[in-house]
């Protein structure tokens, strides 16, 4: 039996009236999807090539070596260009998210007047925008799990040198769970949006600049969400962080503990100059403040936190402007 004939109410109605949109864009993820495991398949498979060739395995040089060992890294380089590209796009998708809700599920039909249809045939208000919320919920909460499953997995097959960093904005903001916190925002504030302004085309700019704001905004402050390690060593000792961690700010240290920037007496014209004047204001070593890739967890509930709970708050604000309207 499908799902339009199971649904019941105003739920099957929403489904039915974008069926179109919702068949076009299950298309649309299904091809990213191929695409993205294809590319993965692909670069999974000239890693174990190229590991179990001679030029890897017994470390042989020469002009054919030189080419293949090019060869890959052109390859590597592409897939990696081909997963950023990738995350990008499921980053951005609350935005456009949020302008469909705002635009065709919700100002339309106040613009046209439609929506008494459904508030005259025994459909309360609440319900038909409880609709509006609850089916484009489901259904794209789900999408974007699978996506987002998808993409975690294909960039665990790049190679070491081509790897893709946890901390990329394209990256973070394409995984679980902080981008279903975006897409249920998104569809809040398209909601809220939609029924504030009542004109299709200036929901849809308003509300994906909103949601694109929020999203910008966070990114800004992402670092600030979690405590920050700090790692301090002398001028010439190790750093002792991991090269997976993220590093927000580096800079020197003073004896007493005062943080310098990091180009403090530089450029000098020796390195004698520069030892000396390093030396006079007492720097002792350098500091680097970082998230660990441990930190990954921490941020990504605490940002996906924040981000319910704006939604929970354009909802409750949608279903008060809906009373208002209807009293």
């Amino acid at each position: 039996m499908s799902t339009l004939t199971t649904l019941r109410g105003p739920a099957r109605v929403v489904v039915r009236q974008h069926r179109s949109t919702l068949r076009a864009a299950g298309l649309l993820a299904l091809a990213g999807l191929v695409v993205v495991l294809g590319f993965a398949l692909w670069a999974s498979h000239l890693i174990d090539e190229f590991e179990a060739g001679s030029c890897k395995a017994s470390g042989v040089s020469g002009p054919a070596c030189d080419q293949r060992i090019v060869d890959f890294n052109g390859s590597m380089s592409l897939f990696s260009a081909v997963l950023m590209y990738a995350g990008l796009v499921v980053t951005v998708l609350p935005g456009i998210i949020s302008a469909f809700i705002a635009g065709p599920l919700i100002a339309r039909e106040l613009e046209s007047g439609t929506y008494r249809v459904a508030w005259t045939q025994s459909v309360t208000p609440a319900r038909w925008l409880a609709a509006k919320l609850a089916v484009p919920a489901v259904l794209l909460v789900a999408g974007v799990t699978v996506l987002s499953a998808v993409l975690a997995w294909a960039q665990t097959q790049t190679a070491t040198d081509f790897s893709v960093d946890w901390f990329d904005a394209q990256v973070f903001g394409a995984t679980l769970p902080v981008i279903i916190g975006y897409t249920l925002l998104g569809i809040a504030v398209g909601a809220l949006t939609g029924l504030l302004l009542h004109r299709t085309v200036a929901a849809m700019a308003v509300a994906a600049v909103v949601t694109g704001t929020v999203m910008v905004a966070l990114g800004a402050f992402r670092s600030a969400l979690w405590p920050l390690r700090t790692a301090i060593s002398t001028t010439d000792g190790p750093s002792h962080v991991p090269l997976d961690s993220w590093v927000v700010e580096v800079g020197r240290v003073t004896a007493s503990g005062d943080r310098l920037p990091m180009d403090v007496c530089w450029p000098r014209a020796s390195e004698a100059q520069e030892a000396r004047c390093l030396a006079e204001r007492d720097v002792t070593g350098m500091f680097v403040d970082h998230h660990p890739a441990s930190h990954l967890w921490p941020l990504q509930l605490v940002e996906t936190g924040i981000v319910l709970v704006l939604a929970a708050l354009a909802v409750a604000v949608a279903f008060r402007v809906l009373r208002r309207r209807t009293v």
